[in-house]
């Protein structure tokens, strides 16, 4: 199963509004280029555990708290660096995939915080538990766009990285 990437989004501080971009170059080991966590600003940059240089989130997540809970949750509000639609993240924990020409390996769910709540304003964080998206770490770097396929990596290329990694 494939999805697509709806939106892409980029903050250059920590707690500061989101940009949406069509395209952004994404660096292997750093994140999305010109993204607070890429440069190691971002809130949780000295927290540890990895996943931190790309944050996904399933459109269909946004749609549920819309529908269900009234509240809108747009592509530069929530934090996370790539939208989604039409694929399951959560299964792509441990995982790797490709987002357009980028590798990427799934790391753990990127779980609400009050944080988040805090920036927004919006009572999303037991909406949003187990929805919250996907952290990441990029394998290889390229360009990721609006538009690109989001999928699992064919077993052969998830392989070539390992043994070249």
């Amino acid at each position: 199963m494939n999805g697509i990437v709806e939106a892409i989004a980029v903050s250059t501080q920590a707690e500061k509004a989101m940009e949406l971009r069509q395209s952004s170059v994404a660096v292997a080991g750093r994140g999305l280029d010109g993204d607070r966590y890429a440069i190691g600003i971002g809130t949780y940059s000295d927290t540890p555990g990895g996943g931190r240089d790309l944050t996904l989130i399933e459109a269909e997540a946004l749609d549920m708290l819309r529908a269900e809970r009234g509240v809108s949750l747009a592509p530069d509000e929530h934090r996370r660096n790539v939208t989604t639609r039409g694929l399951d993240l959560n299964a792509l924990v441990g995982k790797r995939f490709a987002v357009g020409e980028v590798l990427c390996e799934g790391v753990r769910l990127c779980e609400p915080c009050d944080h988040l709540e805090a920036l927004t304003g919006k009572d999303v964080l037991q909406p949003l538990v187990h929805r919250g998206g996907l952290r990441a770490n990029i394998l290889v770097g390229g360009v990721v766009r609006v538009g690109d396929a989001v999928m699992e990596a064919p077993a052969a290329v998830a392989e070539s990285v390992s043994e070249a990694g």
